[in-house]
């Protein structure tokens, strides 16, 4: 289904359109969209994105008085030919060095990460401790999506524990196939599904690529062509998930991927209080003074793992509070939002 495709198009024809004759240029994008979606009929039949799109045109032609027949707009220029600067045609598979060509700055990038019981830090900083069990979607867009399976942390349990991530990179044309990430508790692998370590054997495939830190614990996977990284922890018998990815990724989603929690934060149905782990309980000040040795700062982080190890008698929860505001230490682009107090 190449409905992404077709979505491109049309803003790419529609981006700069100015002048008195605005609207009949639109129209013609319009329909050069509706006919770009009738060639994708077939194959996308069972994608949400197709519909929406199909529906969509039809809403705005007739908000803008279109007919249905007349001129369609003119296929896409090709991109310029390299500038004396040297950028090169690989360069679309690097979203940096491709965003600093187009805007002449640099981008600008979010963090987002689940820990622990397991405890949300959204692209925005806020910051949620949930209740969730079963699979909810952490990321959702155009160019990801990463699903978090939490469990309880022992049979009847209250705390859960994220016990299975997976992570898909869409297919990306130019650069990559699409790939399959997987990992589960005691099972952290250096590779995608397929075997592969890399994005295929597209011009632009080494533009994703595996590498591993710590065999079993800590995997980080790069990814050029979107501007992203993501880190994949195991602390004792939990996983952890790590991302930073550049804004205009980040927010690449339609009304329908509503439900992220790395955008949106926990559902408040969802949410718990991390105070409510530590009244009048002798096992806080011991779970305090095993955090205090990791966390010196007592910000959320250090609270996080406080209320995680009380509730869940684990100490190993310490390592993956540690892990996360590490990885947050090197992904955060401004250290002044590195700690956040509650």
């Amino acid at each position: 289904c190449k409905i992404l495709r077709c979505n491109s198009e049309y803003v790419a024809a529609t981006l700069n359109l100015r002048g008195s004759n605005r609207n009949a240029a639109y129209c013609n994008a319009l329909r050069s969209y509706s006919h770009c979606t009738r060639k994708t009929a077939r194959t996308c039949r069972g994608d949400l994105a197709y519909h929406s799109a199909v529906h969509g045109i039809e809403d705005l032609m007739i908000q803008n008085n279109c007919s249905r027949e007349g001129p369609t707009s003119p296929p896409r220029p090709r991109p310029p030919a390299p500038n004396r600067q040297g950028f090169k045609s690989l360069d679309t598979c690097n979203y940096e060095k491709s965003f600093l060509y187009k805007h002449g700055q640099p981008p600008s990038y979010q963090h987002c990460a689940a820990f622990g019981d397991p405890h949300i830090r959204t692209f925005h900083d806020d910051f949620h401790t949930c209740r969730v069990e079963g699979s909810w979607p952490l990321l959702d867009n155009n160019y990801l999506f990463v699903q978090a399976t939490s469990s309880p942390v022992t049979k009847g349990s209250n705390a859960t524990v994220t016990s299975k991530l997976t992570i898909i990179f869409k297919n990306m044309k130019e650069c990559i196939d699409q790939k399959v990430y997987q990992a589960e508790i005691d099972n952290l692998p250096a590779a995608f599904e397929d075997g592969s370590v890399n994005g295929g054997e597209r011009p632009g495939g080494s533009s994703l690529a595996i590498r591993e830190h710590s065999p079993g614990r800590h995997v980080e996977i790069r990814a050029e062509y979107i501007g992203t990284t993501i880190a994949i922890r195991q602390a004792g018998r939990q996983l952890s998930f790590s991302i930073r990815a550049a804004e205009e990724v980040a927010r690449a989603f339609t009304e329908e991927q509503d439900l992220q929690l790395c955008v949106g934060g926990c559902p408040r149905s969802q949410r718990i209080s991390r105070s409510e782990c530590c009244r009048g309980r002798a096992a806080a000040e011991t779970a305090r003074a095993l955090c205090k040795e990791m966390l010196p700062v007592e910000d959320v982080y250090f609270q996080s793992c406080v209320f995680d190890v009380v509730t869940s008698g684990d100490a190993n929860f310490t390592m993956a509070a540690h892990g996360a505001l590490e990885d947050a230490r090197v992904f955060l682009p401004n250290a002044e939002k590195l700690h956040i107090f509650q």
